[in-house]
């Protein structure tokens, strides 16, 4: 799967980090409507876990993203305008 950070760059992630990244998608869902440091932790967690789990994709590459993530200074805003039923991972 590649997954996009916006403002970052794509990760190729294995379907093998699929199951975590789904379980702090879902802990950024529930941290929307949450105090501003729970809502960051969530969206930090998220993306330092994409970044730990991936292989950064060469600029050059031209790739279509399978998700696209939020940057790092997101608003809860930004997050929701990027969510679909699945939240932003799909599986």
């Amino acid at each position: 799967m590649i997954v996009r950070i916006l403002g970052e760059g794509q990760f190729e992630v294995s379907d093998d980090s699929i199951a975590e990244l789904n379980r702090l998608d879902a802990e950024l869902e529930a941290a929307l409507d949450a105090e501003e440091a729970t809502f960051r932790a969530a969206l930090h967690g998220l993306l330092a876990a994409v970044r730990a789990a991936g292989t950064p994709v060469a600029d050059e590459e031209l790739d279509a993203s399978d998700v696209i993530l939020p940057f790092a200074d997101a608003t809860a805003d930004d997050v929701r305008d990027l969510l679909s039923d699945e939240g932003l991972i799909p599986g």
